[in-house]
């Protein structure tokens, strides 16, 4: 069948139209475990940005896209746990055709029913930025994911009021944690405290005497969301001994890795399509995140991030999207909601 879609032919700056281009792609039917899907509304997130500017010149259009809200249209002939007419949501595959179509083949354990009494927009904010949160805290670090668990421990979040620091600073104070975070603007320090961030620091000034003003010496754990060269030298010292870092944005040169050595800290990557690009056995626990991360959405614990809404998914919109994440400035997410009417 065939799907309106917006595709991306060559890495070009956001400013020229060509860099993302309304198109019509064919769209299979749903084999195995995948689901075909219709889809509502779409997210963009830093990788959106990033996958489109590096991308060598092709004759068939690239579709990004990696946050959906969808209606499910067919299923495989393996489908086990979603049922033609659920409303989904999910993040998808960084190496198969994305959310920026119409219509969207799906692996049935990326995929979980949206949340009941949200909004398509709101939901469709929610699980890139959620599953990145959730797999570094409670997979990379040493939390536990259940409510009020992990009371009496600390955790620095670089970066919180962005889309991934927004799902974690929530995700956090649900489990019980107590939260230290950094902001920049008076409008993102309330956006942070609003979430339940216990500790704001400003990152234009020195971290460490702030967090001693706070009457904490240090962190059991650090999570850096934006400029890993920058902060990881910065950050080190704020750790407890044999704790770990994690990291989500790539670094621009060698990471200075001697200076965890004397508190023996650790250092983990997250980047949440590892599971689904190396098709692990673990690939389903993301569809089991977003089902109770739905519970949580749906039970008031947990609120949406999504701060803009564009209607219409065209060429037009996205760039505008793109160009609103590509200034590092972002307060929560920005979503595309259907119809798709390039």
């Amino acid at each position: 069948m065939q799907a309106k879609a917006v595709g991306v032919l060559q890495g070009l700056p956001i400013s020229d139209p060509r860099s993302l281009q309304d198109v019509t792609i064919d769209v299979a039917r749903p084999q195995g475990r995948d689901i075909l899907v219709e889809v509502l509304a779409t997210s963009v997130n830093p990788i959106d940005t990033k996958q489109r500017q590096g991308q060598p010149e092709v004759t068939t259009p690239r579709i990004l896209g990696f946050d959906a809200v969808a209606k499910v249209l067919a299923v495989g002939e393996a489908v086990t746990t979603i049922m033609t007419d659920d409303i989904v949501y999910y993040a998808g595959a960084v190496d198969r055709p994305g959310s920026n179509a119409q219509y969207q083949l799906v692996d049935e354990r990326l995929v979980a029913c949206a949340p009941k009494t949200w909004t398509t927009a709101e939901s469709a904010g929610l699980p890139l930025t959620t599953l990145t949160a959730w797999e570094a805290l409670f997979e990379k670090l040493p939390y536990t994911a259940a409510a009020d668990a992990n009371v009496g421990h600390s955790v620095l979040i670089i970066n919180g009021a962005g889309g991934v620091g927004s799902m974690a600073i929530q995700l956090a104070k649900w489990a019980g944690l107590t939260v230290v975070t950094t902001t920049g603007k008076p409008e993102t320090t309330a956006w942070v405290k609003q979430l339940g961030a216990d500790v704001v620091l400003d990152y234009h000034q020195d971290l460490a005497p702030q967090l001693a003003a706070a009457g904490l010496d240090s962190v059991e754990h650090a999570i850096l969301l934006h400029s890993t060269d920058l902060y990881l030298p910065i950050v080190t010292p704020l750790v407890q001994p044999l704790g770990t870092i994690v990291a989500v944005v790539t670094n621009q040169k060698p990471l200075p890795m001697d200076l965890l050595k004397p508190k023996s800290l650790n250092f983990a990557w997250e980047f949440m399509f590892t599971k689904a690009n190396y098709q692990l056995t673990t690939m389903a626990t993301q569809g089991i995140i977003l089902a109770r991360v739905a519970q949580l959405a749906d039970a008031g614990i947990i609120v949406p991030t999504t701060k803009q809404t564009l209607t219409g998914i065209n060429a037009a919109n996205l760039r505008q999207a793109h160009e609103i994440v590509e200034t590092g400035q972002m307060l929560g997410k920005v979503v595309l909601t259907g119809p798709f009417n390039a």
